[in-house]
């Protein structure tokens, strides 16, 4: 067990966290969420030890082991594979190496030989005689495979330096695992086995992740960082949303009564405080109106984007052809010979790990780029925003945000495209920021802010999930869900695309598999897609 007393954390006259009390217990798996800015990665970094903490302290089961995650994979360069994940438990790998220098010893003496026998002992107790095995277990069940085992880390691709790391953090059955955003940059057969692991996993287990499918899967309790506390919820990602909001509603409700009991009171008692015979029950219904009190409704620090595209016009029957598209850039040909059609309920997500290929195709569908070879045609009842995955070029421009906006919109009025930006928080003269100030969520904000003025029936959009805040993202997610036109998008959000998508289209190698179907059936149906696929 793991428990944070009393913690406090102060920069200044500000608090991260004030007066934390909680408790982490074994066989539990424990979701972190909160705000971007919460805190989320600095309270693992002071469950690590790694952060001091301006008051309280965190304390430990005395013989337990905790594993952190780590994401300096340079440390490890001049070791191998395996060694690395071994280090894991560094007690495990100290004794190992210290044996071997014993060993290898010409002139070796009795002490020695009383000291290698100590080591050997422990060596034993800790399962060392398995530690290679079970090192080459985890690696291989993350999809690295007996090859590398005995290479540097310096010498792999940094897609598998990634995993040996997690490997390294699940090596040894720790007692008390920390984990800050496991699924980055892991393809989805290494999550999908990560979630097994988890899922079985007998110890504590405390994560980071914007992934709600994979907090979905893993997670027994949420941990919700809010006001600079943390409060515990029974239950996954999907519960906690459900059950957060229904508490807010129970305490509206209950808020109402009151407030209708206060009025029927307050009422009694100017008619009849003066009234003599009324006397005594206008002062008893005094007293009672004194002892009600309203629960205070604190609005969570999360802000929700009010996120709503209207097309201007319904989508007719004719919505896109595309022949034959092929097009090469730096000499490789990213498109080779594209064909689809697509018709008015289409909602295409686009995966795979080949983002130059399908930024390629929506720029050239979006009229930024010329194809090689080949033609596409839009249906006269159709208009299209396209959203850009790099929007350098775009908020290079020294012009506010409200200038810019208004330029999309048919209603050339200030106040009106205010009202977008109010939406998308951006509050008050927020409007008046210049747009290369601004960061990268305000960026997204913005960007999508413009593709609702736009009121087009077909949005294009390339990973827009980047830099957005879970809160973001699922008003995104559920914006595109009920949206009643056409949508080609990618994005690396499993839940975002398995709830928005009916249809996948993958470009592989530069040619399209097109399949009518959702994400999950998509995976399901094809092993070599999953290697494939890779979490951002």
């Amino acid at each position: 067990m793991i428990s944070a007393n009393n913690v406090t954390l102060r920069f200044g006259k500000s608090a991260l966290f004030e007066d934390v009390n909680i408790k982490f217990t074994e066989g539990n798996c424990y979701g972190i969420i909160g705000a971007n800015g919460a805190g989320k990665s600095t309270f693992l970094r002071i469950l690590a030890g790694e952060q001091e903490t301006t008051k309280g302290d965190v304390t430990i089961t005395p013989g337990q082991r905790l594993s952190f995650l780590k994401q300096d994979h340079f440390k490890y360069n001049d070791f191998t594979v395996l060694d690395t994940v071994i280090m894991g438990n560094q007690r495990l790998y100290d004794i190992m190496k210290e044996k071997e220098a014993i060993y290898m010893k010409e002139d070796f003496t009795d002490e020695d030989g009383i000291k290698a026998a100590e080591l050997e002992g422990e060596f034993a107790t800790m399962n060392g005689w398995e530690a290679e095995s079970d090192a080459a277990t985890l690696l291989n069940g993350l999809g690295v495979d007996t090859e590398y085992h005995y290479m540097l880390v310096k010498d792999i691709k940094d897609s598998l330096k990634v995993k040996v790391l997690l490997a390294q953090a699940l090596f040894g059955n720790p007692d008390i695992l920390l984990l800050d955003e496991p699924t980055n940059h892991l393809d989805l057969d290494a999550i999908a086995w990560l979630e097994e692991f988890l899922i079985n996993f007998d110890n504590t287990v405390i994560v980071v992740s914007h992934d709600r499918y994979f907090l979905n899967k893993v997670c027994t309790h949420i941990a919700d960082i809010d006001y600079a506390k943390i409060q515990l919820y029974a239950g996954n990602y999907d519960f906690w949303y459900e059950s957060s909001q229904l508490m807010i509603r129970q305490m509206k409700e209950a808020n109402r009564k009151k407030e209708e009991k206060i009025k029927e009171l307050q009422e009694f008692i100017q008619r009849f405080s003066a009234n003599a015979s009324k006397s005594k029950q206008a002062t008893s219904r005094k007293r009672a109106l004194e002892k009600i009190q309203l629960d205070e409704i604190r609005p969570s620090s999360r802000k929700y984007p009010y996120i709503d595209f209207r097309p201007s016009r319904e989508i007719g029957n004719e919505v896109l052809t595309v022949e034959h598209l092929s097009k090469t850039i730096d000499g490789v040909k990213v498109l080779d010979d594209i064909s689809f059609i697509l018709g008015r309920q289409d909602k295409v997500a686009f995966v795979g790990s080949n983002e130059l290929a399908k930024t390629t195709l929506f720029q050239i569908l979006a009229g930024e780029m010329e194809p090689d070879e080949g033609s596409y045609k839009w249906g006269i009842t159709t208009s299209q925003a396209y959203f850009a995955k790099d929007n350098n070029d775009i908020f290079k421009e020294e012009i506010t945000i409200t200038d810019w906006l208004t330029q999309f919109s048919e209603i050339k009025d200030a106040t009106y495209v205010r009202g977008f930006l109010g939406r998308m928080l951006f509050p008050g003269d927020a409007g008046v920021k210049m747009l290369p100030v601004l960061s990268g969520g305000e960026r997204v904000r913005v960007q999508l802010s413009m593709m609702m003025i736009k009121a087009t029936n077909v949005l294009i959009i390339d990973e827009p999930t980047n830099h957005l805040d879970m809160e973001s993202i699922t008003a995104l997610n559920n914006a595109l869900i009920k949206f009643p036109g056409v949508i080609l998008f990618s994005c690396h959000d499993h839940q975002f695309v398995q709830t928005t998508a009916n249809r996948i289209m993958e470009i592989y190698q530069g040619k399209l598999i097109d399949k009518i179907t959702t994400y999950d059936e998509y995976l399901a149906n094809d092993a070599e897609a999953r290697k494939r696929m890779i979490q951002q």
